[in-house]
């Protein structure tokens, strides 16, 4: 049985410490006390400046680029407080990286979200909490509880809000046949129509759209998927709403923004007029384009946390 922690303590990695900043902002204490570095030679270091023995702790990063650096990071604080004697630690990931490589897709393949769960586990992880896994069977990964918070709300309040007494012009469209059960549940809960988008993956990072089932002509188009990486698939997905299925505006929502290689060049030079993201990952600094929107998973992380603090069902926040 795991000791309950005397009192809460929260650290973070150099991958999202803003975010981590904000959630102790939300439940009104500081962040802890302590350094994440690298050496000379690349190799990373952690030092705990605080008494943390007994303490219920909890580990903000997020597995964003660059990846290993965070994976690394986030795996040796966990053990420099395991080490230190922390009464539970609980690896809050908002952005579970490697989530992708979930299967064998073909021969000799790695499942390299099994390994990472397995690194987290044995550096001395009692719990995991984290947002919008890839695919949810990952959670069966791990040998300890893992909480899957759900983005969703945080859409559906911005939705509501802005297309309030739209409904009927709205539509909800999925990017792809595997994100079907996620779009139809932000459908059902902001009361619109669904559609989906089918298409012919021919490599890694690349998609070819094939057809549009559903009548989007029209219509404004809500994309909703889980994360933009490359943002070849929302892109390829929103002109062929716009030309072939005849929308009349796109706006893509996804938790986790990567934007990596040339994401955000396709962005710019997209027919979607808005991309709104969660603050799981940090926009880049350099960022150049005002299309994109981030909105913040602090307070429901907040809650999460203060939740597992006092030993409380946080099953509220799947809804």
């Amino acid at each position: 049985m795991i000791a309950h922690g005397k009192d809460i303590k929260i650290f973070a990695g150099n991958s999202n410490r803003p975010l981590a900043e904000n959630i102790c902002r939300e439940l009104g204490i500081r962040l802890g006390d302590a350094e994440v570095g690298k050496f000379s030679d690349g190799e990373n270091f952690c030092s705990i400046y605080e008494t943390v023995r007994g303490s219920d702790v909890f580990v903000v990063q997020s597995t964003c680029r660059p990846v290993n650096d965070n994976l690394m990071e986030m795996l040796i604080v966990i053990d420099a407080l395991r080490r230190a004697s922390a009464g539970r630690i609980t690896a809050v990931m908002p952005y579970f990286g490697y989530a992708r490589q979930d299967r064998k897709t073909k021969p000799r393949d790695p499942i390299s979200a099994k390994l990472v769960a397995n690194l987290v586990t044995r550096a001395g992880a009692d719990r995991v909490l984290t947002m919008d896994l890839h695919a949810s069977q990952i959670q069966g990964f791990f040998d300890i509880p893992v909480d899957n918070l759900l983005g969703k709300p945080i859409f559906v309040q911005y939705c509501t809000e802005k297309f309030a007494g739209h409904e009927e012009d709205t539509i909800v469209v999925s990017p792809d046949v595997g994100s079907v059960s996620r779009a139809r549940s932000f459908a059902q809960k902001l009361g619109m129509s669904l559609a989906i988008v089918d298409k012919r993956r021919q490599k890694a990072n690349s998609s070819e759209v094939m057809n549009i089932i559903g009548d989007v002509q029209g219509k404004h188009v809500l994309l909703f998927d889980d994360m933009v990486d490359t943002a070849g698939s929302i892109c390829n997905a929103a002109r062929a709403l716009m030309e072939i299925g005849g929308a009349r505006s796109v706006r893509a929502f996804a938790s986790h923004g990567v934007f990596s290689g040339p994401a955000i060049q396709r962005i710019k030079e997209s027919v979607i007029e808005e991309v709104v993201v969660l603050d799981t990952i940090p926009l880049p600094e350099d960022l150049d384009c005002d299309k994109i929107k981030q909105l913040s998973v602090a307070p429901m992380f907040a809650e999460a946390i203060e939740r597992i603090y006092q030993e409380v069902s946080v099953s509220k926040l799947f809804l």
